[in-house]
C-alpha cells in the first residue's frame, strides 16, 4: 500500500497557522474567514524582541463604509506601530480601524494594513479569530460562482518599479474581473504622482524621480480610492534576484561526482497571499536524455518566495531518474481553496518538504544502466505552503511491459509529459501522460477533498482511439479547441476531448514543437501549428484546433526541429510561422513574406506594441525585415536545457500584460527576473487571467519548454479581447 496523507490546509472554513524555519528565515502565516469576511494575517519578518506583520481582510459580506477590526494576542505581543489602520491595544486585546482612505470595502473588496510588534523570543503565535465591525468572522459556504465561469487567482497588484533612463516605469496588474470601471492613483511615498486618475495603461514613467523610490497604487471604483498596494517590487537595475540555495552535489555508485544547477522554473500563490511563489527544480550535472545509460543524482524541487525564503525542498530520491523527459511538475490551485499545489511523479523514497518519506525509504530500483524500470510509481500532490505529501496515488498508467511502449532499455516507457486542464469548464483537472512515440495514454486527475481522484483516462491501445499512438510531441497543449467553455488537450497531432475520448488525429505524428492560439484573426476559433521529425510528413502545418482539417503545409523536409508562429511582424496580418527545416516566414495562408528570424525558439511581449519579440538564450530580439534589433542582453545568467536554450520561466508574472523572463544567474545562486523597462499605450488585464494562458504558464516546463499563448489573439491590429468568463479564489 502506498501512504495517504490528509488534507491539512490554513481553509475559509477554520483559522489555522504554519511556521517555517528555512535557512535562518521564519515566516508564520494563519488565515481566518468568515460569515462576513476572511482574515489574512502574515508575520512577514522577524527580529530580536520584535516582528513585522501584514493584515488582509477580505468582505465576504455586504459592503461596509468604515470597519473596525479586533483580535486578541496569546503570548503578550504588544503593538508598536501601524500604517494603513489606527490600531490600540488594550492588554491582549487589538483594535485595527480603518484610515479613512481605505473605510469602504465592497463586497468581495479587501483593506490591507501592517503593522511593527514587540514579542517575547519564546512564541510569536498568530492570532486564530478575528471580528469585524463586530461579527466575528467563523466561516461561510462560499459563493456559487457564474454559470460557466472558471476558477482563477486572486492575485494582488503586482505593483514593480523598473529604472528606465533618468526615471522609473512602474507597472501594475489589471485584474480579469476589471475590464471597465476601474482607473488608478499612483503614490510615490505619500504624494500622488498623477494628475488624474490613470484610466488607460497600467503604466507610468516617474521621470527624474531616484531610484528606489518607493510607489503603491490604489485602484479608484465609482470615484472613491480603495486601499493600497503592497509597495512597489524595485528592479534598480531591471532586474529583481530571488536567492536560491542549491543542493549539495554528490557522486553516483559508479563513482562519478556531480553539482546542481537551477533548471525549470513555475509560479504560484501557494500561501494564498495574492502573490506569485517560484517552485524551481534542481538537475544535477549528469542528468540524462531517455536514450542515455548512467546513474543520476536526485531531482529536487523547492519553493521559493520573491525575498529568496525558502518554503520547502522535495527530494525525489534515487527511483526518479533526472533529465528533461522525467519529471514534469505542475503548480496551480487544484482544489479551489485560493492555495496553489505542486504535483509530480514520485517513487520508493521520495521525501517530501515536511520530511514523509513515500513508499519504501531504502528501495534501490536502479539497474546497472541507471535506468529505473521496476518498483511501484505513484503520484503525488503536495502541499503548496508546506511541501507535505497530501494524496499519494498509483501513477497512471503504469509502466507495465518496458518493451510495448517501443524499445526495450528504457527509453520511451518513460517519456512523461503533464498539464492542467478546465475539463468540466470550472475548475482545473491534473494532467498526467505517458508516451508519444508509440502508444499514448493521458490520465486526469481531480484533487479534491484533499485526495487524487481519476477523472478519466485515454490510451491509444484502446479501441477507437489507435489513430493517437505516435502523434506525441516532446510537449503538449490545452485550449478550448471546440468553443463549448471546456479545454482540450492538443497532445502534438491528435487532440483528446474534455471528456478524455478522441477528438480527431492528423496523422501528421510525432514532433519537437507546437503553438496552439488565434494564430489567424481573420477565422473563427483557435489554430494549430506543429512541426514535425517523420521525414515522410509535411515539415510543418497549420490545422483548424476544432477539427484538425489543415489549412496549409510545407513540403517533407526530414527532422524539422524548432518552429515558432505567433505575430512577431505587423507587416503581414495575423501569426507569422517559421521553422527550422523552411525557408522563410510564412503568413497564415503559408505563403513566405519575408527573411526569417534568427532565431526559432521562445517568444515574449517586451515592449510597448502588441507584436511579440523573439526571446532565445539570454537574448530578447525585435524582428525586423532586414534584421533583428537587440532590446535586452542578460547579464551574468544562463539559459537552460542545453541547445533548447529556454529560460527558467518566461510568463505575465509581475505588473502590466506584458512578460516578465526569468533565468538563472550563471553560478545558479538567484533567479534573475527581467521587466520590461518600456512603456505602453495598451491596457489589457493580466494575461494570467486569461485561461489558456494560465494552464499554458503551468505545462511550460513539460520536456521541450514551449512559449505560452492567450486564447484570443494578442498582436498588430487586435480588437479588445472579450471579457474573461472567471471568478476569483
Amino acid at each position: 500500500m502506498h501512504p495517504t496523507t490528509p488534507r491539512r490546509r490554513l481553509a475559509l472554513l477554520a483559522a489555522a497557522s504554519a511556521v517555517t524555519l528555512s535557512a535562518g528565515a521564519l515566516t508564520t502565516v494563519a488565515a481566518a474567514a468568515a460569515a462576513a469576511c476572511r482574515v489574512d494575517y502574515r508575520i512577514t519578518n522577524q527580529w530580536s524582541g520584535g516582528f513585522g506583520a501584514d493584515v488582509t481582510v477580505t468582505n465576504l459580506g455586504d459592503p461596509v463604509n468604515g470597519w473596525t477590526l479586533g483580535w486578541s494576542f496569546a503570548a503578550g505581543q504588544q503593538v508598536t506601530q501601524a500604517w494603513n489602520a489606527t490600531v490600540s491595544q488594550s492588554g491582549a486585546q487589538v483594535t485595527a480601524r480603518d484610515a479613512g482612505y481605505n473605510a469602504a470595502i465592497g463586497t468581495g473588496g479587501a483593506a490591507s494594513f501592517g503593522f511593527n510588534g514587540s514579542w517575547n523570543n519564546t512564541t510569536n503565535p498568530a492570532p486564530t479569530t478575528f471580528t469585524l465591525n463586530g461579527t466575528a468572522c467563523t466561516g461561510a459556504a462560499p459563493t456559487t460562482p457564474p454559470a460557466g465561469a472558471k476558477q482563477m487567482e486572486k492575485l494582488d497588484r503586482g505593483l514593480v518599479s523598473v529604472r528606465s533612463g533618468s526615471g522609473n516605469l512602474v507597472s501594475w496588474r489589471l485584474l480579469g474581473t476589471e475590464t471597465t470601471g476601474v482607473s488608478f492613483n499612483l503614490y510615490r511615498g505619500g504624494t500622488k504622482v498623477n494628475g488624474s486618475p490613470i484610466a488607460g495603461a497600467t503604466t507610468y514613467l516617474d521621470s527624474g524621480a531616484a531610484a528606489g523610490s518607493a510607489y503603491t497604487v490604489r485602484a479608484v471604483v465609482d470615484g472613491a480610492e480603495q486601499t493600497a498596494s503592497a509597495p512597489a517590487l524595485q528592479f534598480a537595475n531591471g532586474w529583481l534576484d530571488v536567492p536560491i540555495q542549491a543542493p549539495p552535489g554528490g557522486t553516483t555508485p559508479g563513482g562519478e561526482a556531480y553539482t546542481y544547477s537551477a533548471n525549470d522554473a513555475s509560479v504560484g500563490d501557494l500561501d494564498g497571499d495574492g502573490r506569485y511563489e517560484f517552485v524551481l527544480k534542481w538537475d544535477p550535472s549528469n542528468a540524462k536524455d531517455n536514450s542515455q545509460s548512467g546513474y543520476t543524482g536526485n531531482v529536487y524541487v523547492d519553493a521559493y518566495t520573491l525575498a529568496g525564503t525558502r518554503l520547502w525542498r522535495v527530494d525525489l530520491g534515487r527511483n526518479i531518474r533526472a533529465g528533461a523527459h522525467y519529471t514534469q511538475f505542475q503548480v496551480y490551485d487544484y482544489d479551489g481553496d485560493g492555495d496553489a499545489e505542486v504535483a509530480m511523479k514520485t517513487a520508493d523514497g521520495t521525501r517530501s518538504g515536511t520530511g514523509q518519506v513515500i513508499g519504501n525509504g531504502s528501495a534501490d530500483h536502479r539497474n546497472s544502466g541507471g535506468y529505473v524500470l521496476a518498483g511501484p510509481e505513484y503520484l503525488t500532490m503536495f502541499d503548496g505552503r508546506t511541501g507535505a505529501a497530501l494524496s499519494t496515488v498509483d501513477y497512471d498508467p503504469p509502466r507495465g511491459t518496458v518493451s510495448s511502449w517501443g524499445d526495450s532499455y528504457g527509453n520511451r516507457v518513460d517519456r512523461f509529459l503533464a498539464g492542467t486542464a478546465y475539463l468540466d469548464g470550472q475548475r482545473p483537472s491534473l494532467v498526467m501522460a505517458r508516451g508519444y512515440y508509440t502508444r499514448a495514454v493521458i490520465a486526469a486527475w481531480d484533487f479534491r477533498d484533499g485526495t487524487l481522484r481519476r477523472r478519466w483516462t485515454f490510451d491509444s491501445n484502446t479501441s477507437g482511439n489507435g489513430a493517437a499512438a505516435g502523434q506525441g510531441n516532446h510537449n503538449l497543449s490545452v485550449a478550448d479547441v471546440d468553443a463549448d467553455g471546456r479545454q482540450e488537450i492538443v497532445y502534438g497531432a491528435a487532440t483528446i476531448d474534455d471528456n478524455g475520448r478522441l477528438l480527431y488525429s492528423t496523422g501528421n505524428g510525432h514532433g519537437d514543437a507546437l503553438h496552439v492560439g488565434d494564430l489567424d484573426p481573420s477565422r473563427a476559433g483557435l489554430e494549430v501549428f506543429k512541426v514535425d521529425e517523420d521525414g515522410s510528413k509535411p515539415s510543418s502545418w497549420m490545422a483548424d484546433a476544432r477539427t484538425g482539417q489543415i489549412l496549409w503545409q510545407t513540403a517533407p523536409s526530414g527532422d524539422n526541429g524548432r518552429g515558432v508562429s505567433d505575430d512577431v511582424w505587423a507587416g503581414s496580418p495575423g501569426a507569422e510561422s517559421w521553422s527550422s527545416a523552411v525557408d522563410g516566414l510564412l503568413n497564415t495562408r503559408g505563403q513566405n513574406v519575408g527573411r526569417k528570424p534568427s532565431s526559432a525558439n521562445f517568444l515574449i511581449w517586451w515592449d510597448g506594441d502588441p507584436v511579440r519579440e523573439l526571446l532565445d538564450g539570454t537574448k530578447i530580439d525585435k524582428y525586423g525585415t532586414g534584421g533583428e534589433t537587440r532590446l535586452l542582453t542578460g547579464s551574468g545568467v544562463a539559459s537552460n536545457n542545453g541547445t533548447k536554450s529556454t529560460p527558467a520561466l518566461s510568463a505575465d508574472l509581475l505588473g502590466d500584460w506584458r512578460e516578465e523572463v526569468v533565468w538563472r544567474t550563471a553560478d545558479s545562486t538567484a533567479l534573475r527576473i527581467y521587466s520590461t523597462p518600456v512603456t505602453t499605450g495598451l491596457r489589457l488585464p493580466t494575461l494570467m487571467h486569461d485561461p489558456q494562458y494560465r494552464v499554458a504558464v503551468a505545462w511550460q516546463n513539460t520536456a521541450y519548454n514551449q512559449p505560452p499563448h492567450p486564447g484570443f489573439h494578442l498582436g498588430d491590429g487586435m480588437s479588445t479581447p472579450p471579457a474573461p468568463n472567471i471568478y476569483l479564489r
